[in-house]
């Protein structure tokens, strides 16, 4: 999303602390950094790549304004001579990266940056911002979308996701992977997403009658006609919608949908479907909401309750079950020097990197980590270059088209991967150059060491 506002200090303070060291001691070769993500949630078996325009866009206008040099002046922390430099300072450098709405696995780089070091340190925290939450809501809708199986379900997170920016993002992320609207209408408006909405329990509420209520907003939403029977009783409220689409069958309308938001979903739907379609309304479609995640679309649509479409909103929007990613942004080359890290349980591997992927019979099969200057025969290599010499490298591609990219990829992906529950793991391999590179380094840093 694009704003007015100047973002360059969207950082943690040790960015700007590393890049005054970097500054003085005049490191200013070029490195490059790894973004990956190093393990799976429970339940996890793929990710969604989500996130890079808004990093890219970011890059290509970053430059800390006078304000920011003011603020960051009044600290009394950094040298004169380097809140000069931080003054004319720049993105310039290389990004290559896996594109949005492609699938990726733990382990694998879903960007890297190359650039002048301290460009480099200092815009590593909006990038794992940006990929880390839309990545992470763009995964979790994926797995909603998938548990639905072909019923239709749209983005109701915004009254309590964290915070505007996170709103945004969950109803993009949501859309990316296969969400088919979304309630935020900013969003609709930024992002062209379809908007979805009708009444809630407070509109039934206001009215003396529940009867009255629907014959009002039918009244006023002929052709939106989705009511929300569960205020009081459900299938009583079912009844007085039946009531309400045969009166408007009469001026030769039809009544869409009701909305169940709260009780035994399951049983509630079939009691529901049954009284419509014993009204001769077979036509009338039932929406579930209140509380919902993947295991309860899942659980559905393993007993087939009817319902035709579902609003996921607070658990789809903070990924409830898995609120973060363990996401890490490395430094693996250093002025031409490979390096890695070799803490426990947080190592990484070194150089830079390319993502083969091997696919089978029309199905995602394997996919190998090399180093960037091999080459795997019959494989699809993965990271591309998306910005040089600081400018992005060819028009942003559309949300439609992100969408579309990922409903491509994510119909090729095996069914054992996408299980809600204890799904299997896809095979991801390190080639034997980079195994070799890795275990050389080691030696070497144990030896310095």
């Amino acid at each position: 999303m694009k704003t007015e506002e100047n973002l360059s200090l969207l950082t943690d303070l040790y960015q700007l602390t590393m890049a005054q060291g970097y500054f003085q001691s005049q490191k200013l070769e070029p490195a490059t950094f790894s973004l990956f993500i190093r393990s799976y949630p429970p339940n996890r078996s793929y990710f969604v790549a989500a996130g890079l325009s808004d990093v890219l866009q970011f890059l290509e206008t970053f430059a800390v304004d006078a304000a920011g040099i003011d603020y960051l002046h009044s600290r009394r922390l950094f040298a004169e001579d380097f809140l000069d430099f931080l003054k004319g300072l720049r993105f310039t450098g290389e990004v290559r990266a896996i594109p949005e709405g492609r699938i990726f696995f733990k382990e694998e780089p879903v960007l890297e940056v190359t650039a002048p070091i301290i460009e480099a340190q200092i815009v590593e925290t909006f990038i794992i911002n940006q990929i880390n939450l839309q990545s992470l809501i763009a995964t979790k809708a994926a797995r909603c979308v998938h548990a639905a199986r072909g019923r239709a379900v749209v983005d109701f997170a915004l009254r309590r996701t964290h915070g505007l920016d996170a709103g945004m993002k969950v109803a993009r992320a949501s859309y990316l992977a296969g969400f088919a609207g979304t309630s935020n209408v900013r969003a609709g408006q930024l992002y062209g997403i379809p908007i979805v909405g009708t009444m809630a329990h407070s509109f039934v509420s206001s009215f003396e009658k529940e009867s009255d209520a629907f014959r009002a907003f039918v009244t006023s939403f002929p052709n939106n006609s989705i009511l929300l029977i569960d205020t009081y009783d459900t299938l009583a409220g079912a009844r007085k919608a039946v009531e309400i689409g045969k009166e408007m069958a009469t001026r030769g309308q039809s009544l869409q949908g009701v909305r169940i938001d709260s009780g035994d979903l399951a049983k509630l739907a079939v009691a529901v479907r049954k009284i419509f379609d014993d009204a001769g309304l077979k036509t009338v479609r039932i929406i579930g909401s209140g509380g919902l995640d993947e295991c309860d679309l899942a659980d559905f649509s393993d007993a087939n309750i009817p319902y035709d479409s579902y609003g996921v909103g607070t658990k789809m929007g903070v990924s409830a079950d898995a609120p973060y990613f363990d996401m890490a942004y490395k430094l693996v080359e250093s002025n031409g020097r490979p390096v890695l890290k070799l803490s426990a349980g947080k190592d990484s591997w070194p150089e830079r990197k390319q993502v083969f992927r091997l696919c089978a019979s029309g199905k995602l099969q394997k996919d190998l980590v090399a180093l960037c200057d091999e080459d795997v025969a019959g494989a699809e290599p993965l990271l591309k270059k998306v910005m040089e010499h600081g400018a992005i490298a060819a028009p942003l591609p559309s949300l439609e088209s992100i969408r579309a990219t990922f409903l491509d990829e994510f119909a090729r992906l095996p069914d054992s991967i996408k299980a809600i529950r204890n799904p299997a793991t896809y095979p991801v391999e390190f080639t034997a150059k980079l195994q070799t590179l890795r275990l050389e380094i080691e030696k070497k840093v144990k030896r310095a060491e």
